[in-house]
Order: structure tokens, then C-alpha cells, then sequence
């Protein structure tokens, strides 16, 4: 039993650590404590996403503002995203404030996630570096996590533009 455990968990392991997803259609989330980090966040990563070639909606468009993510998870409002062609949502968050931050192995469920509050800010004081994770999910299933490391920065614009900077190249990994 110990051994059909850990090879279930080490399969879950390996299936979420493989590089192309194949992203074609993707409704973007921030979970960020403001509402302008999650609106610069989903824009850019949307503009960036469709300049790719990749179909993309930013949640906002979904949305009503203060309205609860969790929405989002509702069987109907998935099928209605499903049709328009986005069979994936993207969750962009803060990992944290360190260039050490690794991907996250917690296996967890769109809901759940949608569910979490994020008590981090796109830019921190006295942070000279930020780490982005992005979690993929599809049928309200985990299948893919990747972060983005952005260092030297010293404002909030400094980690946009790092961030417009860095993502065409991981862009181009998930849509391969």
C-alpha cells in the first residue's frame, strides 16, 4: 500500500512538472491583496497571452468588481468558458519575496484555490525581488504550475516591466 502511495505521488509529481501544457485558451486570475496588482497582472499576462497567439480573457471581464472568485468554479459558468474556447484558468499570485521560492507541490483543486485569499502585494518595500507563481487548471483540475523569478527591482514599475520582459519566453513554453 506504501508503495502504490508513493508512486501515485511521485506520477502526480512528474505529470505537473511537464513543460508544455499546450495553452490555446486561457481565462486569467490574480489573487492579489489590491485590485490594481490583479488588474495590472491580468492585463499584461492577457495582452501578452494573446499577442502569442493564445485566446485569453482576463477575469475581470467575468467579474463584477468585489464580486467572490469563486464563481468562477460554477459547473454552468465553466461550460458557457468551455464553448467560448477557454478550457484553461491561469492563477497568477505573489510565491513570495525571495529568488529561493520554488514551485509549489501542493496538489489542490480550482476551487480550493479560488477560495484562498493572497495577503501579498505585487511589490513590497524593502523587496528587491518577487516571485510569481502561475497555476493551471482545466476541468477544475491541477495539471500545471511555473513561477517566474523577477529580481533588482525597487518599485512597483520596475516589477511590471520585469514582468513584461521575462514572460514572452515562458509564454512560449506553455504553448508549445
Amino acid at each position: 500500500m506504501k508503495h502504490l502511495f508513493l508512486f501515485l505521488f511521485l506520477s502526480t509529481i512528474s505529470f505537473l512538472s511537464t513543460s508544455q501544457i499546450k495553452l490555446n485558451g486561457a481565462v486569467v486570475i490574480g489573487q492579489f491583496d489590491k485590485p490594481e496588482d490583479r488588474y495590472s497582472v491580468e492585463v499584461n499576462l492577457t495582452e501578452m497571452l494573446t499577442q502569442a497567439g493564445i485566446k485569453t480573457m482576463p477575469s475581470l471581464n467575468l467579474l463584477k468588481q468585489g464580486a467572490d472568485p469563486l464563481i468562477l468554479a460554477n459547473d454552468t459558468i465553466q461550460k458557457e468558458l468551455l464553448k467560448g474556447g477557454y478550457n484553461t484558468f491561469i492563477i497568477a499570485n505573489v510565491r513570495g519575496y525571495d529568488k529561493t521560492f520554488k514551485i509549489s507541490k501542493n496538489v489542490v483543486s480550482l476551487k480550493e484555490v479560488l477560495d484562498m485569499t493572497s495577503i501579498y502585494h505585487l511589490y513590497r518595500d524593502e523587496a528587491t525581488s518577487v516571485t510569481l507563481e502561475f497555476s493551471f487548471f482545466r476541468e477544475g483540475k491541477l495539471i500545471f504550475r511555473d513561477i517566474v523569478k523577477l529580481g533588482n527591482v525597487s518599485n512597483r514599475d520596475a516589477v511590471v516591466k520585469k514582468f513584461r520582459k521575462k514572460m514572452p519566453k515562458l509564454i512560449a513554453k506553455w504553448k508549445a
